[in-house]
C-alpha cells in the first residue's frame, strides 16, 4: 500500500471528487454511516451503499468512519454496552457490503476519569470486544481513533495489548492531539504510538476547537509532523479529513509544500 492518502465523498459533488481521486490516487474514507439515524433508516442505507457500489471505481482501500456518537463498548451498564455494540457490527455490516478494507472507530474514553479500575476495565473490555469483531468479520480492519483523550497512554496500552492482531491498529488523529491532548503535544502523541498507527486524519483548527480546516489555514504546526512522517515507513493511510473540493485542494498543496505528500 505504502503512502495512501484519502479524502471523504460528497454525493452533491461526486464528480469533482472522482476526477480529484483518480488524479491523485486518493481512495475514500466514507462519513455517510457513521449517523445512527442513516443506520436505523435501511431503505437510505441501502440506497447510499448502491450509489457507491455502482460509481464502478475499486474500493478495495477505502476505509469508512464508525458509529460514534454515545458509543460505549465497554460502558458496566449492560444495556448500554449491547447498544453500542450493535451499532459497531452495524458499520462492520456496512463495510462488509461495501468491499472496503478497514473502519475507524474512537475509543470512547471519558477524558477526566482516571480511576485506576475504570481504565483498566476500558481495557479489557476493548481487547475482548474488538477481538470478537474481528474474529466475525474477517475481511476487514479496525483503526481505533483518539478524540477527547489527554494523553496517548491508553492507546498505547490498547495498541501494545492487540499486537497480536494484524488487523487492529491505531488511527491517530493529529488535530484531535493538538486540541484535546492537552497533557503531551500532538508529536510526542505520534512517537508514543508509532508502533501500532495504521491510520491517519489530519485537517487544521485554531488550537481551540476542532473545526476541519484545510492544512495551512489554522495554527498547527505541520513541519514537526512532516519531520515524523519521514521516518515513519510503515505501511498507512492518511485521510484529508476535510469537507469541499476547494479545501482538499488548498490541503494537498500544503501537503506539498511541507513535504509530507512525497
Amino acid at each position: 500500500m505504502g503512502r495512501l492518502f484519502e479524502i471523504i465523498p460528497e454525493t452533491g459533488d461526486i464528480d469533482r471528487l472522482l476526477e480529484l481521486s483518480e488524479r491523485r490516487g486518493a481512495a475514500f474514507e466514507y462519513n455517510d454511516f457513521m449517523n445512527p439515524n442513516m443506520l436505523d433508516d435501511e431503505m437510505a442505507c441501502a440506497d447510499r451503499i448502491a450509489f457507491y457500489k455502482n460509481l464502478k471505481r475499486d474500493r478495495s482501500m477505502d476505509t469508512l468512519h464508525g458509529t460514534f456518537l454515545d458509543i460505549t463498548v465497554h460502558s458496566d451498564d449492560s444495556l448500554i454496552r449491547e447498544a453500542s455494540r450493535k451499532r459497531v457490527r452495524q458499520s462492520m455490516q456496512v463495510a462488509e457490503e461495501l468491499g472496503i478494507r478497514g473502519v475507524i472507530f474512537h475509543a470512547g474514553l471519558l477524558p477526566d476519569f482516571r480511576v485506576q479500575a475504570y481504565l483498566d476495565s476500558w481495557l479489557a473490555r476493548n481487547v475482548e470486544f474488538w477481538s470478537e469483531v474481528l474474529r466475525e468479520f474477517p475481511g476487514l480492519c479496525v483503526y481505533m481513533e483518539n478524540m477527547f483523550e489527554r494523553d496517548s497512554g491508553e492507546l498505547a496500552r490498547i495498541g501494545r495489548a492487540m499486537e497480536g492482531e494484524p488487523r487492529f491498529g491505531i488511527c491517530l488523529d493529529y488535530a484531535h492531539a493538538a486540541v484535546f491532548g492537552k497533557d503531551e503535544p500532538p508529536q510526542n502523541w505520534f512517537r508514543n504510538l508509532k508502533p501500532w498507527i495504521r491510520h491517519f486524519h489530519i485537517n487544521d483548527n485554531d488550537l481551540k476547537d476542532d473545526l476541519h480546516l484545510p492544512l495551512g489555514s489554522g495554527r498547527i504546526d505541520w513541519k514537526p509532523f512532516a519531520e515524523l512522517m519521514k521516518d515513519y515507513d510503515e505501511e498507512v493511510s492518511v485521510l484529508l479529513e476535510m469537507d469541499g473540493y476547494e479545501a482538499l485542494q488548498k490541503s494537498f498543496a500544503c501537503l506539498e509544500e511541507t513535504g509530507i505528500l512525497p
